[in-house]
């Protein structure tokens, strides 16, 4: 997909929950935030002269650097986050710069993708598609995050999930097989 698609994708995300041009382009900071990326995301792995490219991602770092400051979302340039992505609410979502995203993804507040672990199972997190992340939600290490999952509110997943799981708790466990249906 071209950047266009992936913002357009991004804008219908948005615009199924309700939104609408005014409203999401103006005062919706995750939409801020998910277009700056989206934009970085295409200077960082496409653009090749050096120089320029150079210039321009010390440019859009700045600009990462300014809606992280007004917004308290960080993604960096280097992350790769499939289309359809929607951060629900603004406000302390930080995602590692390796951090890997599937498509058609819900991410609330308060939610952190980051590295984790010793040895072997130090890494970060590789989330699978139609994925929902609740609210304060702690995913670090060397994990997989399966297809159709729902991560509960508050909960820390340190450990792989299966497809289809609902998982809850410090650290997560899986709670029931239903999936993310529902919440996507």
């Amino acid at each position: 997909m071209t950047v266009f698609q992936l913002i357009q994708s991004d804008y219908k995300k948005y615009k199924k929950y309700g939104g609408n041009f005014f409203a999401i382009v103006f005062f919706t900071q995750g939409f801020w935030a998910l277009f700056q990326y989206r934009l970085a995301h295409t200077i960082f792995n496409g653009f090749r002269i050096p120089v320029l490219r150079q210039v321009l991602l010390l440019l859009f770092l700045l600009w990462q650097k300014l809606i992280e400051m007004l917004t308290g979302i960080s993604i960096p340039a280097s992350a790769q986050i499939g289309h359809s992505f929607y951060i629900g609410h603004f406000g302390g979502i930080i995602l590692n710069a390796k951090t890997v995203i599937g498509n058609n993804c819900n991410i609330s507040q308060g939610v952190t993708i980051g590295i984790s672990g010793l040895g072997e199972y130090r890494g970060v997190p590789v989330i699978g598609n139609d994925v929902y992340m609740g609210a304060n939600a702690v995913i670090a290490g060397n994990i997989s995050v399966g297809d159709h999952v729902l991560i509960g509110a508050c909960s820390l997943v340190n450990s792989t999930v299966p497809d289809f799981s609902v998982v809850l708790g410090v650290p997560a466990i899986i709670i029931s097989q239903k999936g993310s249906e529902g919440y996507i």
